[in-house]
């Protein structure tokens, strides 16, 4: 069964878009066409900001409401949003390969954990107070609103990562023009039918289709506020060169080449670690910003970890995204398995030992997919230790000693994510406090949603989750009394 919208949801109602063109979903696993939505053109962007600015700047308007009010209406789109559990799950991973275990699990539930979240958070914290001035009177601090956001989400986990920016946004009082990727379209356009059934007003929430260029249109809007993107390091850069120019507040989360740094110590066996690691280091079939790609292992037990790390790779399932019993998916297009196996030949080309991998599995004739792949012997400065590859493949790079791991955990151009793996927990905590990076884990990775995630370096700009995750929707306003 295909689905086809033939509409774009704008200030709260399904209207015609201004151009005839149309972008057609296509399933990662078997090639069929999965449905359509119409192709976003620049007069929708403009209706669709338009929107957002008058359910921002109406009297009656959105920041006007009370915490408790806006708290009520996220937390009935929260509702809508579980209503909707299985049929998100099923779109998500149809259209870009995530295993329908983790889609389950993550794409179709933590929207609506956040959602809840941070609306109770916005009733819970203060949003003004009073401080007794230096030389006497009183200043009122107050955070408002920002105002309207482009919110631009990747492929990859579209909906949580469309919700790291709309949730603490709605909490703020600010309006929101979303734009996903391309290539996971219907999903949004389910995102938008809970939307309108819930009892967030007309106008708050605002999505849109489109490529780069409408994103690159919607970023330098005149009457867009602020930018929250999430994608590659090359567009965030991109996009804050404009928002630079024209002094627009913006939050990037881009790109990670992290570190999963194995101790002397470490517990190799994978009864015990197999599936912490394997999230650490190939979640979603290595289309993950944070993981940890580079495997950075002892001399002394380096054979013990490259044998560790190929039996994980050469025990898991490959298959459709809609099987339960996939544990690695396609990846999400053919543009995109092609350049994960330029970077495998790249690998080949520069002398890394593949040890496990390297091709496309057996049997599965259609579908993007690309064997779990092991590079040993690896030089981190190669291409394959410096560049973000975005598919399962991972290099286990040699160390001498601690400080020999954290300074090539750092030889990076990234910072994002990482992993420490040792029976010492102080000891590993020692060893991720040195490591340059935003996030990072003890013996696991996984980011929680009460603690703020961004990167450093190329990594990005700004925090999101956690209380720190409402900041960037809100600007400070003091008044002297």
């Amino acid at each position: 069964m295909t689905i086809d919208y033939n509409s774009l949801f704008i200030g709260g109602e399904w209207v015609q878009p201004s151009s005839g063109t149309r972008i057609t979903l296509t399933s990662a696993s078997t090639q069929e066409r999965l449905g359509s939505v119409p192709d976003t053109s620049e007069p929708d962007v403009d209706a669709a900001v338009a929107a957002a600015r008058r359910a921002f700047s109406a009297p009656d308007g959105w920041p006007s409401w009370s915490a408790e009010r806006r708290a009520a209406a996220m937390h009935g789109l929260a509702d809508q949003l579980d209503a909707r559990r299985e049929e998100m799950a099923h779109r998500v991973s149809s259209q870009n390969g995530m295993p329908i275990s983790l889609s389950s699990n993550g794409e179709a539930i933590f929207p609506a954990m956040l959602l809840r979240y941070y609306a109770d958070l916005a009733v819970r914290v203060p949003f003004e107070e009073d401080r007794p001035g230096l030389a006497g009177g009183t200043s009122v601090v107050r955070r408002e609103p920002v105002g309207v956001v482009a919110a631009i989400a990747p492929w990859n986990f579209p909906q949580v990562l469309a919700a790291f920016k709309y949730a603490p946004g709605l909490a703020a009082g600010c309006t929101l023009v979303v734009k996903p990727s391309p290539e996971t379209l219907l999903d949004a356009f389910l995102l938008a039918e809970a939307v309108e059934a819930s009892d967030i007003p007309p106008g708050v929430i605002n999505i849109i289709s489109g490529g780069r260029e409408i994103g690159a249109y919607l970023v330098e809007h005149r009457d867009v506020d602020k930018v929250a993107f999430t994608g590659s390091t090359a567009a965030g850069r991109m996009i804050g060169e404009v928002c630079g120019r024209l002094l627009r507040p913006v939050t990037l989360e881009l790109g990670g080449k992290s570190a999963a740094i194995v101790l002397d110590d470490a517990d190799l066996d994978l009864a015990k670690i197999g599936q912490s690691f394997f999230a650490a280091t190939m979640l979603n079939n290595g289309q993950t910003c944070f993981i940890g790609t580079r495997i950075l292992a002892p001399r002394s037990r380096y054979g013990e970890v490259v044998d560790t790390v190929a039996a994980l790779a050469s025990s898991l399932t490959v298959g459709d995204a809609l099987d339960p019993a996939s544990q690695i998916g396609p990846m999400v297009s053919q543009v995109h398995r092609e350049r994960v196996e330029g970077y495998i030949a790249k690998g080949k080309g520069e002398g890394a030992r593949l040890v496990v991998g390297g091709g496309r599995p057996k049997g599965l004739d259609r579908g993007w997919f690309v064997e779990p792949t092991v590079f040993a012997d690896v030089d981190n400065l190669s291409t394959i230790a410096q560049e973000e590859i975005f598919g399962p493949v991972l290099s286990v790079i040699p160390y001498t000693d601690v400080d020999d791991a954290v300074r090539i955990a750092n030889e990076s151009q990234y910072g994002l994510g990482g992993s420490v793996w040792t029976t010492d927990p102080q000891r590993g905590r020692e060893v991720a406090d040195r490591v340059q990076t935003g996030t990072i884990g003890i013996n696991r990775y996984m980011p929680d949603f009460g603690a703020p995630m961004g990167g450093v370096k190329a990594s990005g700009i700004g925090r999101e989750l956690g209380p720190e995750g409402i900041v960037p929707f809100q600007q400070l306003k003091t008044i002297f009394c």
